[in-house]
């Protein structure tokens, strides 16, 4: 007989060597469907399997391996997605100001006073190539106000921990410096990525120019030793020194323009850089003395400031695009900066009622010491949407054919029958979420741990598809009570 997942959720869940029976399937197709897949899937992808299918009421419908606890990857940014939200409600904003004591002269537009950059880790700041607000909204402000010379050197602050950025500990040293794992922190501008472009002179023996960066003014951490020569050889040499990069060797007059993008080695340079840019930009003079008296503000007055999208609005985009940065930036908004991943586990055994088998250090998943059974996977997704915190929760995950979800566009009805999450790690391919059936919202927690992660992957699609062929549109949901199953 089959038990739902509340009643699973505080036992110690019997570990399942293969599906459970038939008894009792509220849809009688999904247990030969799943079967069949089964034995199609560990062919085509030997090694450790972990699948629960339930209702949207939590209630086991098929399942091998359950209760075994699996390495999730990314599918993890959608219970920080849900912890986030419940602390800071999917309205929410992140602000970035400039704080100030004193005042304007009239006479010399200088701001005489104290003033403050305050960052707080929005991760849709100053990015060029994507929608967000921009430091130079804020010198803008500024130069309305009557602003037209700053002195002093730039001072950051924070609402809360300190005004840095650093590499997770929770994540494995392997991935320090690629795209997907920049520092993380309250200072965060573009994502903490730096690019910049570097064109050859119009003749040879000119300076090569740097063009277009992002952030904006990320030219000013380039030292530019190289020379332009006659031909169309690229032969640009790139080191990183300090939190800067010095560049040499030669680009040919014909050559096409080359375009270089990093991790930022140390984001509060960046930010000052893009900051000197900024105010350049609306005509304000930086003067950068050391400064004679503390750099915060004691009392502070908002002199300039800028918001983020909601709330909502960046989460779907973290998990659309699975955005780490994104996802551990949401986890410090709402757990803070002591030992937010503690009261994100905290969070999940609370609202699943489960104790076993989860274990969560970071936010994104990208740690390889996450843990997260297959039933506490399928209890969430079941059980949140009925917390306060939970309305329309499934909206914040891409639909199919979009985002992550792009190569799941085939062999379903229409876009929006899928929403769920993709995760990829080494030896990881796991895929989390809803289902839209004529009878209701199938929830589908599909995990696999072993080294035939591709052909997972395409197993994964193909059981969504085998169970979605006739699915629905996910709607809104209605004006419906709601229960509280217990705090973060």
């Amino acid at each position: 007989m089959f038990r739902s997942l509340t009643a699973l959720g505080l036992a110690c869940i019997a570990f399942h060597a293969a599906p459970l029976p038939a008894q009792s399937v509220v849809d009688g197709g999904v247990v030969a469907a799943m079967d069949r897949w089964l034995a199609a899937a560990q062919k085509r992808a030997p090694g450790t399997w972990g699948v629960v299918v339930a209702d949207d009421q939590g209630e086991v419908l098929w399942s091998i391996n359950g209760a075994q606890p699996m390495t999730p990857a990314s599918t993890v940014k959608l219970l920080t997605t849900g912890f986030a939200r419940t602390v800071v409600g999917g309205d929410a904003r992140r602000a970035t100001r400039v704080l100030g004591t004193g005042g304007v002269n009239p006479a010399t537009g200088t701001w005489e006073g104290r003033w403050a950059l305050e960052l707080n880790g929005d991760p849709t700041l100053e990015r060029p190539d994507r929608a967000g607000p921009t430091l130079r909204a804020l010198a803008e402000q500024l130069r309305a106000i009557g602003v037209r010379k700053l002195v002093g050197p730039l001072a950051l602050t924070t609402l809360a921990g300190e005004p840095a950025a650093s590499y997770p500990a929770a994540w494995s040293p392997r991935h320090r410096g690629r795209a997907f794992a920049p520092p993380i922190g309250p200072v965060t501008l573009n994502e903490n990525l730096v690019a910049f472009t570097i064109l050859p002179g119009s003749r040879a023996g000119e300076t090569p120019r740097i063009g277009a960066g992002a952030p904006r003014g990320a030219a000013r951490l380039v030292t530019m030793k190289a020379s332009t020569v006659a031909g169309t050889r690229n032969r640009l040499v790139v080191r990183q020194v300090g939190s800067g990069w010095t560049i040499t060797g030669s680009i040919g007059t014909r050559a096409a323009a080359r375009r270089y993008a990093y991790t930022a080695p140390d984001p509060v340079a960046v930010v000052e850089a893009a900051w000197a840019q900024a105010v350049a930009d609306v005509g304000i003079e930086w003067t950068r003395v050391p400064s004679i008296s503390s750099p915060t503000p004691v009392e502070r007055r908002v002199l300039a400031e800028v918001v983020s999208a909601s709330f909502d609005s960046i989460a779907h985009e973290v998990n659309s695009r699975s955005l780490n940065i994104g996802a551990e930036l949401l986890l410090l908004w709402g757990g803070g900066a002591d030992r937010p991943a503690a009261r994100l586990e905290a969070h999940v055994r609370a609202v699943t009622g489960i104790d076993h088998g989860i274990r969560l250090v970071d936010g994104s998943g990208l740690s390889d010491d996450d843990r997260v059974t297959p039933f506490a996977f399928a209890a969430y997704l079941a059980r949140f949407p009925r917390t306060p915190a939970g309305r329309d929760f499934p909206l914040l995950l891409p639909a199919n054919g979009s985002g992550t979800l792009r190569r799941l566009a085939n062999g379903l009805p229409e876009a929006g029958v899928v929403r769920a999450k993709t995760g990829s790690l080494a030896n990881v391919s796991t895929l989390v979420g809803y289902l839209g059936r004529p009878g209701g919202m199938l929830v589908v927690a599909a995990m696999y741990n072993g080294p035939r992660t591709g052909d997972a992957r395409l197993a994964q699609w193909e059981l969504f598809r085998t169970l979605g062929a006739d699915g629905v549109v996910i709607p809104p949901e209605p004006d419906v009570a709601v229960e509280s199953f217990g705090g973060p």
